[in-house]
């Protein structure tokens, strides 16, 4: 291993000795007797969301195969948040970064990834990321970082602090210690593999659900075992769901799969903020309608238990998208019917 490389390892690995693990908090839902659901906190990494783990393995994952040179320019497909984490690292380390994303994606977010030095190369919808992602690293000499293929691979599953250790780490004083439930949606499906993955590892008797949004591939490949589908469509809420099955997204590690409205994520998400006085992206609100779903199926069962899932961002990032009426209206559509919902059952 060279001088270089050396050194931008153990900068990457000085970032994560720096860093503290993040916050697993209990909901406070007294409807729900008998069930207790947790939302670990992602957004307080130092780039503001869950995948600063990912950038994080995958820049490792990168420099110990050899890809990443001193002079190496690093091209993610991203829609926002992963090119955020990459370039908050590609800087660290003194490489350039180019983000490939879509033009919908959210201005605050591209602010973010200039912000920590990355440049921007827009395409016009999210299928059209990965190709353009691996003819401009063609052109220029670059390497493609690839999210969607290595996040499965990139990441230690057996522990090492990933997250998945870290949440049952947390979980071991409750009154639940053991998870009945874990809820994550996918964006790459690298974070489920890992959590799905290291529930078996140590014999957990906990299941995996996987969530999804609309226009997404991932819940009809896993209900028709076909990972050759494609979506002629995007998925609406930002950062998960994908128009084509993703290498990284491993179906076998998964228990149950739910299909969740986009305006039931966007109701869940606005719905969220009365509960707990904070703004979360609307990916949270998906695994969160997914663990209420789970919770009232166990209630009906008359299972008591813990379900945790993920608070992945910060709803500050989508001021101008999520939490404008507006756009909500014209962009996803009437959310009346599960806001309350919401307010009914829970308060």
């Amino acid at each position: 291993m060279n001088n270089w490389v050396r050194n931008a390892v153990g900068k990457i690995n000085a970032d994560a000795h720096r860093s503290a693990d993040t916050h697993l908090f209990k909901l406070p839902l007294p409807r729900l007797e008998g069930i207790d659901i947790y939302l670990k906190d992602e957004s307080t990494h130092p780039t503001g969301s869950l995948k600063h783990r990912l950038a994080r393995s995958l820049f490792l994952y990168a420099l110990c195969n050899g890809k990443i040179k001193e002079d190496t320019t690093i091209i993610e497909a991203s829609s926002g948040s992963t090119a955020v984490s990459e370039a908050y690292f590609a800087r660290m380390i003194g490489v350039p970064f180019i983000a490939v994303v879509p033009k919908s994606t959210a201005r605050s977010k591209i602010r973010l990834i200039e912000f920590h030095g990355g440049q921007i190369h827009f395409v016009d919808a999210a299928p059209q990321m990965h190709d353009a992602s691996e003819k401009l690293a063609h052109k220029i000499g670059g390497y493609f970082m690839d999210q969607f293929t290595y996040a499965e691979r990139a990441t230690d599953w057996r522990g090492n602090n990933n997250i998945a250790e870290s949440v049952f780490t947390q979980m071991a004083r409750e009154p639940h210690p053991i998870p009945s439930h874990l809820v994550m949606s996918a964006g790459t499906g690298g974070t489920s593999a890992t959590l799905g993955r290291y529930i078996r590892y140590k014999g957990y008797d906990t299941e995996l659900t996987v969530v999804d949004p609309e226009n997404s591939v991932f819940y009809d490949s896993f209900i028709s075992g076909d990972r050759s589908l494609v979506s002629k469509k995007s998925s609406r809420v930002e950062g998960i769901g994908r128009p084509k099955v993703e290498h990284s997204f491993q179906p076998g590690v998964i228990d149950h799969m739910l299909q969740v409205p986009d305006a039931a994520s966007v109701a869940t998400m606005l719905w969220l903020e009365g509960v707990i006085g904070r703004k979360a992206g609307p990916s949270t609100g998906t695994n969160l309608w997914g663990a209420l779903s789970v919770a009232q199926a166990m209630l009906r069962e008359n299972r008591q238990g813990s379900i945790v899932t993920l608070l992945c961002d910060s709803g500050d990032r989508y001021l101008d998208t999520y939490y404008n009426p507006e756009w909500v209206a014209d962009c996803i559509g009437d959310c009346t019917t599960y806001t309350n919902s919401l307010h009914a059952t829970y308060g």
